[in-house]
């Protein structure tokens, strides 16, 4: 079969998919995590830290105790939750829950699915199985900063490999809806390397299956909040697509979150695509979660010239997006001075 002809049928599988998920009621979201700030509703957002699960013991277990912290978001890759076909490792976020929680700190997780950098931490089965293509596209990463270096993206495109992301996203909730305080998915912006491509992926055939994967999430996770970030749509510069007009509309039917992974106050290229879209949903989302990652510690205020400050990054993300919570990368500077 011709990758034409594959492209068109899951093109024809994801969109009864995501109009048979458009006519189901909406999910009814689960509340804002305790101790957040509601910036959407004129309070400051709560404080989180943000860390690779690999580093918890060493990045979080310092800071965690800081009273003007609320909790942790740790990054997971899929490959780390699901060594072997259909076999669940959740013994890490078993371990982070167990000490936060009696310290009175909560938990997210975001689920990863995408390596801005080698290796690709996707199970092996979804590598080398015929039946999923090579279950990934190599991707290519360039930002604000500059040209990065390649990375893969799981082909979600691909039913079989969002059957099988999905199967994993119904497990943790059965082990842990109610217990964490959200679970999110990564950023939607990639950049699939078009000319090493196999795998059938088209703009608009990723931006349906990501569609999918919020409302299968939702769905599942009914007292944890399940939150997709959303920055840039491949393909889609200014909401030229529509698509995240769609996304928008379609997190608020479905009682999504959404975030995104950089706090950039003005900057440019996300004022053109997903900020005025939080400005426009204020108040209208379930929980609006925004992270600051190390990058964005290398931007400068064009107004100053100057890297943006703790209070800058807070009254941007809050105030102007909405955000209820803030995730910190454990480098940011403001962590390492005692609290105020």
């Amino acid at each position: 079969m011709t990758t034409r002809q594959t492209s068109a049928m899951i093109g024809v599988f994801l969109a009864a998919t995501l109009a048979a998920s458009a006519l189901a009621p909406t999910a009814t979201a689960a509340p804002a995590p305790a101790g957040s700030g509601g910036g959407g509703a004129g309070r400051g957002p709560a404080q989180y830290l943000y860390s690779s699960i690999g580093d918890f013991d060493t990045e979080v277990k310092p800071l965690a105790g800081r009273p003007d912290i609320a909790g942790v978001q740790v990054v997971v890759p899929w490959k780390a939750l699901e060594q072997r076909k259909g076999q669940y490792d959740f013994s890490a976020i078993e371990e982070a829950l167990n000490y936060l929680r009696p310290r009175g700190k909560k938990l997210f997780v975001q689920v990863q699915d995408r390596f801005f950098s080698a290796p690709t931490r996707l199970p092996d089965y979804l590598l080398t199985e015929p039946e999923y293509a090579g279950g990934a596209a190599a991707t290519t990463n360039e930002n604000g900063l500059g040209a990065g270096e390649p990375g893969a993206v799981a082909a979600q495109w691909n039913p079989r490999v969002r059957q099988r992301f999905q199967s994993l996203l119904k497990a943790l909730a059965d082990r842990f809806d109610g217990r964490l305080a959200g679970v999110n998915l990564p950023e939607t912006a990639t950049q699939v390397d078009t000319d090493k491509d196999h795998s059938g992926y088209t703009d608009e055939s990723y931006f349906r299956a990501e569609l999918d994967n919020m409302a299968f999430g939702a769905k599942v996770f009914k007292r944890t909040q399940f939150i997709q970030y959303v920055n840039f749509w491949p393909g889609e510069w200014n909401n030229d697509h529509g698509r995240m007009a769609q996304t928008f509309a379609f997190a608020r039917a479905h009682g999504v979150g959404l975030g995104g992974p950089d706090v950039l106050p003005n900057r440019q290229a996300q004022m053109e695509n997903s900020y005025p879209f939080f400005e426009r949903y204020r108040g209208r989302l379930p929980l609006v979660a925004m992270a600051v990652q190390e990058p964005d510690f290398e931007y400068t205020n064009p107004a100053t010239g100057k890297p943006y400050t703790k209070e800058e990054f807070t009254d941007f993300g809050g105030r102007t997006l909405g955000a209820d919570v803030m995730f910190w990368a454990t480098s940011a500077p403001w962590l390492h001075q005692p609290a105020s």
